[in-house]
């Protein structure tokens, strides 16, 4: 049996040329990732994406266009599932209404799920800002395409 694990994320960049990213805290494990996670059975992708943005950062987007689809075997780091990715590039259609922190994994509390969510100026986007290989690579597209 093969297990897929379908996820969609939202690239939201703001006026100020930066790029929304999510430090979490989940299962003992720290990443950085775009904004986004698990499509639920029965959604569409951008239905899902847009469930996942009120979910996490209350805030309804609307969906630019298709950016990137993962196009080389990723393992998932929770579980023995094929991570398939699916990315957007969204725009807030209402106030971004966020407490944005400035330091990497800077939570309020301590109860796992954690999420904090910091800005990052596109020139100084880096690969290695993110944890997963699939992040990664669609850091690394963005930065060529700057």
């Amino acid at each position: 049996m093969y297990l897929f694990n379908v996820r969609v994320y939202g690239l939201l960049i703001n006026d100020a040329h930066e790029i929304l990213i999510s430090d979490e805290q989940e299962y003992g494990m720290q990443f950085t990732k775009f904004p986004g996670g698990g499509l639920e059975y029965g959604e569409g992708m951008t239905e899902g994406l847009k469930r996942e943005f009120v979910e996490e950062c209350n805030l309804n987007v609307e969906i630019i266009n298709h950016f990137y689809t993962t196009d080389f075997f990723v393992k998932s780091a929770f579980n023995d599932s094929q991570i398939i990715s699916i990315y957007y590039v969204v725009k807030n259609i209402e106030p971004v209404n966020l407490v944005i922190k400035t330091s990497p994994f800077d939570f309020d509390g301590d109860i796992e799920p954690l999420q904090s969510f910091r800005w990052i100026k596109l020139s100084e986007l880096k690969e290695s800002d993110f944890m997963f290989p699939t992040d990664q690579h669609v850091a690394n597209l963005l930065i060529q395409s700057l």
